[in-house]
């Protein structure tokens, strides 16, 4: 079995943050002879373990925790309480040897110079990692024919598009063999082309470098293509920490019936299902397909209400996650 690359153990983090009782500009004067204070719990006892060469999701809703999750294990933040160990370092202690061993991208933000070509920064980060010159080689070899952006990295910065420029941000972030890399949102604003070809990168580097990858991202084919396990975030909490697999097998059995109905139906017989919406006249129930098969459920939903139009669909992996979250 891999060892453990991350290991979160009860990590706490709260916020003192300023707190205005009303607005105005009599309470912004107020406020500076007299400050109050309110405490949020961004995050809450929060525990999940990485295996090493694992490529691990990490969901949630804006303000669900996971910013504040990804800068506590790269060491940007510490923990109000509780402890992380990520390849025997401690983050925010050890972060001077610890950030030699990691690699980040941000989606939005870049680590290359506009006016320069992207080849520059690429031999930058040679000298700040202390890279021997045949490792470097070797790697931006390896990293320009799987990306195939032999030209690109002599042009300008300025002068590509946002998809050859996420490829040189990728190249950048994996120059020095980081054992773990941290991506936020790293297909962001790409053509289906530019991610297809980022994803591929993605698992060519995890199978023959077995680096760790740590993906947040609200794409979820990123998280379909890409990830083996996901760790779901809601409001600080974790709420989901299992195989993608399990996640999968939970909606492949479900099914939503869409109803156009003659008639109010009888509240006695909503009942008698899981009822997802009810709009004037337009039902939507859902289906589990492991207690009762699909004809079955069928006829049940059609012998309990009048309708003039029906329809079945797959429940989407959005939903599964929405559903979540609810819980």
């Amino acid at each position: 079995m891999n060892e453990n690359i991350i290991s979160v153990k009860g990590i706490n983090k709260t916020f003192k943050v300023t707190s205005r009782s009303k607005a105005g500009l009599a309470s912004s004067i107020k406020s500076v002879f007299k400050t109050k204070y309110k405490y949020v719990e961004a995050l809450k006892d929060i525990d999940f373990e990485v295996k090493k060469g694992e490529i691990r999701g990490l969901i949630g809703s804006n303000g669900a925790g996971k910013s504040t999750l990804i800068k506590t294990m790269t060491g940007i933040l510490y923990p109000t309480s509780g402890e992380v160990n990520v390849m025997g370092y401690t983050p925010w202690i050890d972060r001077e040897k610890y950030v030699k061993n990691i690699g980040a991208l941000f989606g939005q933000k870049t680590q290359l110079w506009w006016d320069l070509p992207a080849i520059d920064a690429f031999s930058l980060s040679k000298k700040l990692y202390n890279i021997p010159e045949n490792i470097f080689k070797r790697n931006i070899d390896f990293f320009i024919e799987i990306l195939n952006i032999r030209e690109v990295v002599t042009k300008p910065v300025r002068q590509l598009s946002l998809g050859e420029r996420m490829k040189c941000e990728f190249v950048n972030a994996l120059i020095h063999e980081p054992e773990l890399v941290f991506l936020d949102e790293p297909t962001i604003g790409l053509d289906i082309i530019s991610k297809d070809a980022i994803r591929k990168f993605i698992k060519d580097v995890n199978k023959e470098k077995g680096t760790t990858f740590i993906l947040t991202t609200h794409d979820i084919s990123d998280i379909e293509d890409l990830c083996s396990n996901v760790t779901i975030i809601n409001k600080g909490e974790k709420v989901y920490d299992d195989s993608f697999d399990n996640l999968k097998n939970y909606y492949e059995n479900k099914r939503v019936i869409k109803a156009q109905l003659f008639e109010v139906p009888d509240p006695k017989k909503l009942d008698l299902f899981t009822v997802k919406s009810l709009k004037d006249l337009s039902l939507e129930v859902e289906v589990d397909l492991n207690k009762k098969n699909l004809k079955e459920q069928l006829y049940k939903v059609l012998d309990s209400f009048s309708i003039h139009d029906i329809n079945i669909s797959n429940i989407n992996i959005e939903e599964v996650i929405k559903q979540i979250y609810a819980s």
